[in-house]
């Protein structure tokens, strides 16, 4: 069996989308419910700061950035995506979000970032680090890969239930009903919304985001 035909089907058999339509959803995910949420081509169902992200090989770019958003919101939901960090990169996925507001606390925002970069030595809190929950809860370290690789993450938001796995490793899993005080000290009035938009939350760094996909829990 020729390599190329065998590494589709594994591609299939896993359920993510075969190189060559960077807009496509496996079979297996499609069967579970999801949806893809991006078309590798299109902005097709993204509003907000449509021209600040480009789209290259199937890629939103960051770029010049700003916050896009879905065209609807979502209430319970599992969110899977691939991402792309440049040296020092910043963005972050809005969850349960108005349009319009800071989202790190007019909702939720969960953080993306390559945390292990020079620039942030010495003064990054851990409530910032790559996936946590911006302000709310701090996610383990260490299991994002080297920049320029591609990373997987999947957020699980279900009630107050907040999950976020990187590369297959959790490295958030909080109750949010049971926090009565963030860590960092602030005012979050959003935190507890029941629905909201997903959205990327750009700061003008060309993090690369791929393979966007949804399922309504």
């Amino acid at each position: 069996m020729r390599l190329t035909c065998l590494v589709a089907m594994l591609l299939c058999a896993t359920g993510y989308a075969q190189e060559g339509d960077p807009g496509a959803l496996g079979k297996e995910e499609a069967k579970a419910g999801f949806v893809r949420l991006f078309d590798g081509k299109t902005h097709d169902g993204w509003q907000g700061s449509v021209k600040g992200y480009t789209i290259e090989d199937g890629a939103l770019i960051c770029k010049p950035g700003g916050s896009l958003y879905t065209k609807r919101e979502y209430a319970d939901f599992i969110f899977r995506f691939e991402f792309k960090l440049p040296p020092g990169g910043n963005n972050g996925v809005g969850i349960r979000t108005p349009m319009g507001v800071d989202a790190a606390y007019g909702g939720m925002e969960i953080q993306i970032l390559d945390d292990g970069h020079k620039k942030y030595e010495g003064w990054l809190k851990p409530y910032q680090v790559h996936g946590s929950i911006y302000g709310v809860v701090a996610a383990k370290r260490g299991h994002l890969k080297p920049t320029g690789q591609w990373n997987s993450e999947e957020i699980f938001c279900k009630g107050s239930r907040v999950k976020v796995t990187l590369n297959d490793v959790v490295i958030v899993d909080e109750d949010i009903s049971k926090i009565d005080k963030t860590i960092d000290g602030r005012d979050h009035p959003g935190l507890h919304n029941e629905k909201g938009y997903i959205g990327f939350l750009g700061h003008g760094d060309p993090v690369e985001f791929r393979n966007i996909r949804v399922k309504q829990l």
